[in-house]
């Protein structure tokens, strides 16, 4: 098997030990598939990448003509080298083509990037199964691997920040690799070297209004308010905050909530556990917060976040309909916590 995992993608990604065939790197975080990519171009073709070495094709263009990619495998590099071949937005159908290349030993790398294949993909199973191919799942990011991502970028700046800023920020960039990249750059511009941030900056940078939208239409489906709802969402549509992260932040919200309703449960008085959260809860949010852990059970909070988490992957395979997958998901969460 070749589907590396945990630590081996990271390992591959420092140094690749493939120098002919076949590596697919694929997953729901189409930033972090991207950013991944990258890397392996640098790696495989120079930075900047050398033109003479490296083709770059779009599935469009493969299915436009189904010679394309096997001629360019097959046309030498004018160096002598062998080529760095990457093919974006890779399905199934490429591969009958990369397996015929790959079982003649072209004198290619190819680089694919694909979306979230199921392990009975053909492609993902192409690249699982032989020896001269690796397979690089790119998941979304966890709160973890967020936080580890903020704080190398600011080290790397030598940025100092206030306490419980990280963990603030993480909140706020929902779980696209290239956004939160994005994010993370603009910040460390703005602070420059050996500068410092504070939760104000974040906000006014990264936040401004859509933040405190997202807010409302998280406050407004935990305590069941529907019309409110409706308000905040098209408030935070109209930021420009993009329907996955808005679906990202409130499954999130209602983890969060779950967690605190634990320790509730255990015994800790509401408002101790909403005064020790981390990040910290804006006093004007406190009694919103009391108030939905009042309405929710965790019974009642892990069927909300399933069926958050169900609508994020729907809306994921399906961009045109995210938007409406979203809305109707938030919505049935929203008057499940008005019937309570």
């Amino acid at each position: 098997m070749t589907a590396l995992k945990g630590r081996d993608i990271e390992t591959f990604l420092a140094k690749p030990s493939l120098n002919q065939g076949f590596i697919l790197v694929y997953g729901p975080d189409g930033g972090l598939v991207s950013e991944n990519a990258g890397r392996l171009l640098k790696a495989f073709a120079g930075d900047p990448p050398d033109p003479e070495s490296l083709v770059t094709l779009h599935m469009s263009e493969i299915d436009a003509d189904a010679q394309r990619l096997g001629i360019e495998a097959r046309t030498p590099s004018l160096f002598g080298s062998g080529k760095v071949i990457r093919v974006r937005a890779a399905t199934n159908k490429l591969t009958a083509t990369l397996t015929e290349l790959l079982d003649e030993k072209a004198d290619a790398l190819f680089i694919v990037e694909g979306g979230d294949l199921k392990p009975s993909d053909s492609l993902r199973k192409l690249a699982e199964q032989r020896r001269d191919a690796r397979a690089l799942p790119c998941y979304a990011d966890t709160g973890q691997s967020l936080d580890k991502l903020i704080r190398e970028s600011f080290a790397a700046a030598n940025i100092t920040t206030e306490p419980d800023l990280v963990p603030f920020l993480r909140d706020m960039l929902g779980n696209d690799r290239q956004v939160t990249r994005g994010e993370i750059e603009k910040l460390v511009l703005y602070a420059g070297e050996g500068g410092s941030l504070t939760r104000d900056d974040v906000t006014a940078l990264c936040g401004d209004n859509a933040a405190l939208a997202l807010d409302a239409v998280v406050d407004a489906i935990a305590s069941g308010h529907a019309r409110n709802f409706d308000t905040a969402l098209t408030r935070a549509a109209a930021a420009g905050t993009d329907t996955q992260r808005i679906l990202a932040v409130a499954l999130n919200h209602f983890a969060r909530l779950r967690a605190m309703r634990s320790q509730i449960d255990e015994g800790t008085p509401p408002n101790q556990v909403i005064d020790r959260a981390t990040p910290r809860i804006h006093f004007s949010r406190k009694s919103a917060m009391e108030q939905q852990l009042r309405i929710w059970n965790d019974d009642g909070l892990a069927s909300a976040c399933a069926r958050l988490s169900l609508a994020v992957a729907q809306s994921r395979k399906s961009s045109a309909l995210a938007q409406a997958t979203a809305r109707q998901a938030m919505l049935a969460v929203c008057m499940a916590a008005a019937r309570r």
